[in-house]
């Protein structure tokens, strides 16, 4: 059978391309494809660390695979959709503009609106960064930013929200992901404020390559 293998951050530049076709025998399994792609490409053995996703939903490595699957390779994650109501979820190629997603988030229902803000700065790691790129798995990045939203609606009794995530490269105090909440009251505000850029870090395929004056790195920087 016939597996698309999608790559991403590191591995992606390991191999030198995005993606890669694998045939696999019949009832091959996720971590069987990542066998044939290490030996192919001399990746080594399965990061314990690595997740995967089967057809842009999360999977387990010795779960099966059949004819035609996308099998992305998801190392740890880097720490528009318009809902029932005006919430805004979007990856973004271009300039997130704060002000604009604050006032779509402001109402007259809202006693108070929380927002986090996430800029490039120029020190890191004690090393001097130039840029940042940010690299994401649009479709299941886009799906799992919207699950996050509607899930803070279930925890918390919150208005409108917006979770914009930037994507390409970013300089020195560009904006790379803007979260704003509104509710009521400052509680729930700020509670799922905090949640929701916990959340995205840990589990949104979204991955950050540091650019230095001298060298690079991809960085893990889960909560």
């Amino acid at each position: 059978m016939n597996v698309r293998v999608v790559l991403f951050a590191k591995p992606r530049e390991l191999v030198g391309t995005p993606n890669v076709n694998l045939a696999l025998p019949s009832g091959a399994t996720a971590a069987d494809a990542w066998r044939q792609l290490s030996d192919r490409y001399a990746l080594g053995p399965l990061p314990r660390a690595f997740r995967c996703a089967v057809n842009s939903e999360y999977a387990q490595w010795d779960d099966r695979l059949t004819e035609g699957d996308e099998l992305a390779i998801i190392p740890p994650v880097s720490g528009g959709a318009v809902g029932e109501r005006r919430d805004l979820v979007l990856l973004s190629e271009n300039p997130i503009d704060r002000e604009a997603i604050v006032h779509r988030v402001r109402t007259a229902e809202e006693g108070a609106v929380v927002v986090f803000e996430g800029v490039v700065r120029e020190q890191s790691r004690g090393r001097t960064v130039r840029a940042l790129v940010y690299e994401a798995y649009g479709a299941m990045a886009q799906r799992q930013m919207e699950m996050l939203a509607e899930e803070a609606r279930r925890r918390w009794p919150i208005g409108e929200l917006a979770v914009v995530h930037r994507t390409g490269t970013l300089v020195v105090g560009d904006v790379s992901v803007v979260i704003a909440v509104g509710a009521a009251h400052r509680g729930p505000a700020f509670e799922a404020c905090e949640w929701l850029i916990d959340e995205l870090k840990r589990t949104v395929p979204i991955w950050k390559k540091e650019v230095y004056t001298e060298g690079e790195a991809w960085i893990d920087d889960r909560p």
